[in-house]
């Protein structure tokens, strides 16, 4: 039954409006309390992960990683200490609840204050702060922050950096608990229970998104009628499932620019009013940072048009120079498992390919990374990348700090093209 033959609810495309806008903030409140309710880390409290760890999808295993839940109150802010790190990449993201980028610290956003003292206070507010901080404001009372610091050759002293970072936080901050939310994964999506949630997520902080009112306006409707309702629930459900998941997932086919294989999204991280974008994003690659800081070009297909095989052999081969020509800080290709996007466990314990490696040249001056289940004859291992055998699996290149011709988009990474054994 259409929802619009029950009284009182919105149509059934403002339904699927209302949802798709709802679930990009749904996947950040999962992670929020998976990290707070699962992982204990506590506010205001530094996560350094181990090296080749992040309890997050689509990570970057290239650097050293840390993270925290920031929270503060219009009587407090939060401090974190950066270290001064010269030679190597860094950034500290700082992502509001919805997944959009606040701001990069990093020399190149603030050369005047690329380390030290930085302070998050809360948009509009005027706690005390050290002396010499950088105030970064923040929409609402809580915020994501991860920082990375690039591996190099060196990850010992990445690591020693890493552990350089600190956090300030005075006694005494209100810190409301992670939003109650259905259970779900990304192979089992949220129904109509998506909006039972809707009007506590929607109070969090506010969104970015130049047309968030109009959508919220939608979720508070739907939240308001179903409550009590189970007429009303059941036609919500119904949309939900047979109009709002297909158009999600009908999404995430035709995402971003593609070629040869690739999509890339230029709106990643600040996304506009894009919500299909930001769903998308925050499902398969949440914290996924700005542009000006990192391009991901996620690859998917073979060059025969069919998703990725971990049981067959694949091919990407860089023209002479390429991709270290197209960044100015550093480039990697990880391989991850679908639907989860999780790094995937192999006899060798290599997870990606990156800047560092050594690749031997092709007679043309071109080099070729392999992807297969079990490295092919005459490979480097150095140029092999382990797939899983059996399943199917997802592709991440990442370029940091990248030249002008990616972020123009006139460059993409070569097909994914199959093979059994190389030329």
């Amino acid at each position: 039954m259409p929802a619009t033959d029950v009284t009182g609810l919105p149509s059934d495309d403002e339904i699927v409006d209302a949802y798709l806008y709802l679930f990009g903030r749904l996947l950040v409140a999962r992670q929020e309390k998976y990290d707070i309710d699962v992982e204990h880390v506590g506010w205001n409290t530094i996560k350094y992960n181990p090296l080749g760890s992040a309890e997050f999808v689509n990570p970057n295993l290239d650097v050293a990683y840390l993270e925290a839940w920031i929270a503060v109150d219009p009587k407090h802010a939060v401090t974190l200490h950066v270290p001064e790190i010269v030679g190597r990449y860094y950034t500290v993201q700082v992502v509001d609840v919805w997944g959009e980028v606040i701001a990069n610290v990093n020399e190149r956003n603030f050369p005047e204050h690329p380390s030290g003292p930085v302070s998050f206070r809360l948009a509009g507010t005027t706690p005390p702060l050290p002396d010499g901080a950088l105030a970064i404001d923040l929409p609402g009372p809580k915020a994501k922050i991860l920082a990375r610091v690039e591996l190099k050759t060196s990850p010992d002293e990445a690591v020693a950096l890493q552990r350089q970072f600190t956090i300030d936080a005075p006694a005494g901050i209100e810190i409301a608990p992670p939003p109650a939310i259905p259970d779900f994964s990304n192979a089992a999506l949220p129904g109509a229970e998506a909006f039972t949630a809707g009007l506590d997520l929607l109070e969090t902080a506010p969104d970015a998104m130049p047309d968030a009112p109009r959508y919220a306006e939608l979720v508070r409707a739907i939240a308001e009628r179903i409550a009590g309702d189970d007429e009303a629930r059941a036609a919500v459900d119904e949309v939900v499932r047979t109009k709002a998941w297909p158009a999600f997932l009908a999404g995430t086919k035709g995402f971003g620019t593609q070629r040869n294989g690739w999509s890339v999204a230029f709106s990643a991280g600040r996304f506009g009013n894009d919500v299909l974008a930001r769903d998308i994003v925050d499902y398969g690659g949440l914290w996924a940072n700005t542009v000006d800081e990192a391009i991901y070009y996620v690859g998917q297909l073979g060059s025969d048009g069919t998703l990725l095989d971990g049981s067959a052999t694949y091919e990407i081969r860089f023209p002479k120079g390429e991709p270290a020509a197209l960044v100015d800080a550093f480039w990697s290709l990880t391989l991850y498992s679908v639907p989860d996007y999780r790094v995937v466990p192999n006899p060798i314990d290599r997870y990606g390919i990156n800047s560092e490696a050594v690749l031997p040249p092709n007679d043309d001056g071109s080099v070729s990374i392999w992807i297969a289940p079990e490295r092919p004859a005459d490979v480097a291992e150095s140029q092999w990348l382990p797939s899983p055998k059996g399943g199917g699996f997802s592709l991440n290149l990442r370029l940091y700090v990248a030249r002008k011709p990616a972020l123009a988009g006139e460059w993409f990474p070569p097909p994914i093209t199959r093979a059994v054994t190389p030329a």
